[in-house]
């Protein structure tokens, strides 16, 4: 699969407010359903935990601009695992918020970059009660793949593994965002990449942490093809 098969960037960000938003998240949840019934799944398991009880709880990390169908593949391959979503404080985010909610997930306001007390304070509550949190950690304005440091303190407070997974497309459209969003053309195929569980250990200074924060970026990067 290479570069080229994703096409078409789109350069203008459309500024949509109030209840035309609401609406347009409605019929887009709508619409998204439809969309993804049309795709073809294959799934590489690593971590070995797609149809299996829950026995721990994690913090998913996906990439920002494969975020479009994740809900979708959560709720297609890991129905039994429920939790909460990290979603900035933006005006962005109230909308991003709502459409969340509509997947069945909670929503947790911050920043990947900037995870401030609070925001690390409810998703520890959200692992301890035994459900997952699930992060876009170059989110919410990048840089692309460049791993923030929330979802590192957040490893280091709660003790949960966090679960690194992937979404690659045979057919796409790319946006021209900072990240350059993918959008899956219908009918094509997509590969559900989860990698086995990688364990944040604990740090005394900033070098020891960067290290953690570099070898976390690089197992997700690992599961990366198209860029």
């Amino acid at each position: 699969m290479g570069r080229g098969e994703c096409l078409g960037e789109t350069q203008e960000k459309l500024k949509i407010e109030g209840w035309l938003a609401r609406w347009l998240i409605a019929f887009g949840f709508w619409l998204l359903q439809i969309w993804a019934r049309t795709l073809r799944y294959e799934v590489d398991d690593r971590a070995g935990v797609v149809g299996k009880p829950v026995t721990e709880n994690y913090i998913g990390a996906l990439w920002h601009n494969r975020l479009l169908i994740f809900p979708l593949v959560l709720r297609r391959f890991l129905p039994n695992r429920h939790g909460a979503a990290l979603i900035s404080a933006s005006r962005d985010g109230d909308l991003l918020a709502d459409a969340i909610h509509r997947f069945g997930y909670e929503v947790v306001r911050g920043s990947s970059s900037r995870l401030g007390a609070s925001a690390i304070l409810q998703l520890t509550e959200v692992l301890a009660s035994g459900r997952d949190v699930v992060m876009t950690p170059d989110g919410p304005r990048g840089p692309v793949y460049e791993l923030g440091p929330g979802i590192i303190f957040l490893a280091q407070k709660s003790g949960a593994a966090v679960l690194p997974m992937n979404l690659e497309f045979s057919h796409c459209w790319r946006l021209g965002s900072w990240d350059r969003f993918i959008v899956p053309r219908p009918f094509s195929k997509v590969r559900v990449l989860v990698s086995q569980l990688h364990r944040v250990g604990a740090t005394n200074t900033p070098e020891q942490f960067e290290a953690e924060r570099l070898s976390l970026q690089n197992t997700m990067m690992a599961l990366v093809e198209m860029r």
